[in-house]
C-alpha cells in the first residue's frame, strides 16, 4: 500500500498517518521528495480502512497493491 501525503500537508497530518498505520499494526517506510511525502505500508494492509485514511488530513490518496497469484 502506499499513502500519498498533499504538498501542503504538514508535520501533524504526517505524523496522524503514521500513527493509523502503527495502530492497525502496520510499519512503513518514508520516501520525501521535493514535492510529496510517500508512505510505502509494510505489512497486512488487508483489512486497512482505505477510506478512514484517505479522510485524514494532508492525505492526497491511496493505492493497495495487487496481490500475485
Amino acid at each position: 500500500m502506499l499513502v500519498i501525503m498533499k504538498k501542503t500537508a504538514t508535520e501533524d497530518d504526517l505524523q496522524q498517518a503514521k500513527q493509523f498505520l502503527v495502530e492497525q499494526d502496520c510499519d512503513f517506510h518514508q520516501s520525501t521528495g521535493a514535492d510529496r511525502i510517500i508512505l510505502g505500508v509494510v505489512g497486512d494492509t488487508r483489512n486497512i480502512d482505505r477510506d478512514a485514511l484517505r479522510q485524514l488530513p494532508g492525505v492526497l490518496d491511496v493505492y493497495r497493491i495487487p496481490e500475485e497469484n
